[in-house]
Order: structure tokens, then sequence, then C-alpha cells
């Protein structure tokens, strides 16, 4: 789909990649196009044997290392792109969300007009409506002072820019009890006797809406535990972490790799169900704070749980089973030596969300003390080297003959376990 649209004439009056125009975020989109259709198109073209200058033709470890340098340089072209229109994404978002917050204070009060027919408008109705612009004029705040950040959405988006599917839940939650003792707040600055006000009080006893807040506890420190586990997992090296360009909806329920996973999809439709139930009692009974029934809690704490557990449970360090000579048809069998092509056979040498060839082309093997960067050998679609099972790399001439210990080190920084290989003159 990229490579169409950047093949597209641009219209009469568009902007191009090069636009000047300050925060037009156009500028950006068109290049970052442009430059995935050259680098998809050089890709291709390196895949089918075309382009190769004659100076490398007759060696096919040259042409090889050419053709590698020559993606990695235009993917770091890609990534340039990719980054800039990010940040351009990024900065126009907090008026989307503004937008959007706004909207959903309209439809409110559609609703409460269409509800309050033939049985009337009420204070509940006005306390609703009043709680409604002042959270939105909280998040509308809060949007335009974190506005190069995503606005509204920023403190959902992870280190990694990408949006966390724990804090989204929590911050549902949190909105939707912030919201609810607001609407009480109203109805008790509007409360004409003292026996009205005694109930609006006792609607936020404890014993009524115990298991909203127990659930608004548990969401909370899953979101700050979380963010713990996954932060001391990364610095021990035992999980992957790649930063995307920018934050996408789809990252709620997929992982780094974009693959649908159920830990976080159990999460948040289980989540999404319990805040909808909550609301309607909220509807429904506007003097005290929904009481969310123990079952349907049990239900969102089993879901969380569930949830902990996955985010414990992904990830693990890469690991090299075992290198061997990469041998081709007709060659015979031998040691390896300087010159010769090692494979490498393991588990998860590509992170998740490193499949891009800027990412495959940071990885590097470590040959003894040299290092020696994994060459992409580009197929049509996609490349067959690097994989997340098998590298294939020179042995460098400068590597000593004996016995020297070959390590990976991916992507995202993480190293390998050692294993040693005998190397012969």
């Amino acid at each position: 789909m990229a490579v169409q649209e950047a093949r597209q004439d641009v219209r009469p009056g568009a902007h191009e990649g090069g636009c000047t125009c300050g925060d037009c975020p156009h500028g950006a989109r068109e290049g970052h196009r442009r430059a995935v259709a050259a680098f998809l198109t050089k890709r291709d073209e390196f895949a089918t044997g075309q382009g190769l200058p004659a100076a490398v033709a007759h060696s096919a470890s040259a042409s090889r290392q050419w053709v590698s340098e020559e993606l990695a340089q235009s993917a770091e072209l890609v990534a340039e792109r990719g980054r800039a229109e990010g940040e351009a994404w990024l900065a126009r978002l907090w008026l989307r969300t503004a937008c959007t917050v706004w909207a959903a204070v309209v439809v409110l009060l559609l609703v409460q007009a269409l509800t309050a027919i033939g049985a009337g408008w009420s204070s509940a109705r006005t306390a609703g409506l009043l709680a409604a612009l002042v959270v939105a004029g909280a998040l509308s705040a809060a949007s335009w002072f974190h506005r190069a950040r995503g606005g509204v959405l920023a403190p959902v988006i992870g280190e990694d820019n990408r949006l966390s599917t724990s804090r989204a839940v929590a911050a549902a939650w949190v909105l939707l009890v912030a919201y609810a003792v607001l609407v009480l707040a109203g109805r008790l600055a509007a409360a004409s006797g003292p026996a009205e006000r005694d109930a609006l009080l006792s609607g936020l006893d404890l014993a009524r809406g115990a298991g909203v807040v127990t659930v608004l506890a548990v969401v909370c420190a899953i979101a700050v535990l979380v963010r713990r586990v996954v932060g001391l997992r990364v610095l021990s090296q035992r999980l992957q972490k790649v930063r995307a360009h920018r934050p996408r909806a789809a990252d709620l329920l997929t992982d780094d790799a974009g693959r649908g996973t159920f830990a976080d999809i159990q999460y948040v439709v289980i989540s999404a169900v319990a805040l909808a139930f909550a609301a309607v009692r909220l509807a429904r009974r506007p003097d005290q704070l929904p009481d969310l029934p123990w079952g349907l809690a049990v239900v969102v704490l089993v879901s969380a749980a569930t949830y902990l557990a996955g985010k414990y449970a992904e990830g693990g360090r890469p690991v090299i089973l075992s290198v061997v000579r990469s041998r081709e048809a007709g060659d015979l069998d031998a040691p390896i030596r300087t010159g010769d092509d090692i494979e490498i056979r393991g588990a998860g040498f590509v992170p998740p969300g490193a499949q891009a060839a800027d990412r495959l082309s940071r990885m590097v093997v470590r040959i003894g003390t040299v290092h020696v960067h994994v060459p992409l050998v580009p197929v049509t679609g996609g490349f067959s080297n690097p994989t997340d099972a098998v590298l294939t790399v020179p042995v460098p001439a400068e590597v000593e003959p004996g016995r020297v210990e070959v390590q990976v080190i991916t992507a995202a920084g993480v190293e390998t376990n050692r294993y040693t290989i005998d190397v012969t003159d």
C-alpha cells in the first residue's frame, strides 16, 4: 500500500516531502512514503540480481556486502523519515483527542435530552452534565500541556512509544470513578434538605462501592507493577524492547510485533464490559458510587491476574544453540576457516518489533574480538538473513585461528550466551 500511494502523482497544491510550512505534517508523511517506496523498490531489485555494479558482481561475498550496505543506508533514511512522521503525528494528535472528548460531552447531552422526554429534566442530569464539562475541561487542559506527546493519550503511552494496555485500563477506571464522585458532588451542592444530603453522603459508603473501589485499586496497582516488571526485565536482559516510531490503537491488543495476544485482549474486553456495566449502574443510580457486583468484580480481578502473569511469562533472552559451517551445494565437508560463512542457529535473534530493515542492520555477531555486522540478504518481499532462528555471517580474516567464542548482539542490545568454535588456518 505504501508503494502504491507513494507512486501516485502528487495532486496540484499538495504538500511534498520537502514541505517547510511550519508545523504542517504533510511533508513528513509524504517524505516517509517516498522513502518506503524507494527502499522496497531497491530491495526487490537487489533480490532479483538487478542494480549490482560490475566491480562487485564477480564475487558473491563482495556483492552481498555491497547490497547489505546499500540497504542499510536506505533503511536508515526510512527510519529517520518514520521518526519525523511519528513526531508530526503526535503533535497534531492532541487536537483530535480534545475534539473526541468534547464530542463525548455532546453525545451525553443528546442522550440526556432524549431520555428526559416524558420523564422530565432532573437535578441528576444537570449534575451529570456539569461533571462531564469539568472532566472534559481538565482533559483538554492536560491535552494542551502535553500536546507534543499526544495530548490526552500522553499518560498511557509507554517508554517504548506504544500505548500501554495496563495504563489505558487503569485510566478508564480512574475517569469513571472521578466522574461518579463529581456527579455526587454536584447533586450534594444542589441538595435542599438534610435528609437528601445524608442520602447522598451515604452513597459514598464503602459498603456500596466496595466492588468498584477494589477493582480501581487492583488495576492501578497492576499498571504500576507492570511498568516495574518490564523495566527490571529489560535491564536484566530477560526482555527485549524496541522503540516504536509512534503509538497505535492496535498496541492495546497486540504485542510489539503486532500479533494479537490473549492476555491483552481478554484484559481489555473484560474491563470494557465491566466499565459499561458500571456506567449503566451510575446512570440508573446517580445517588451513589456504581455498585459493581462482586461476581463481576472478581471476573475483572481474574482478568487482571491473567494479564500480569502474561507479562511475567513473555520475552526471554536470545540463545545460541549451535554454530556450523555454511555449506553450499557441491562444497566439500571441511572445518571452519577464515573467509567461510558460519550459520548460527538459535532463537530470539530478532526482537518483537525489530523486523524493519533499519533494526535488522544493527545486529552484530562478536567472533572472538572482532565485531561482524550481520549482512542483509534480500528476497522478494523480505529478507532471508537475518531471521529469528538463523544468522549467516562471514568469518573475517582478522579472526585469529584457534578456539574463539561467538556471541550475537540483537537490535535491542541484548547479548546471547557465548558459543565456542574452532577456526583453522
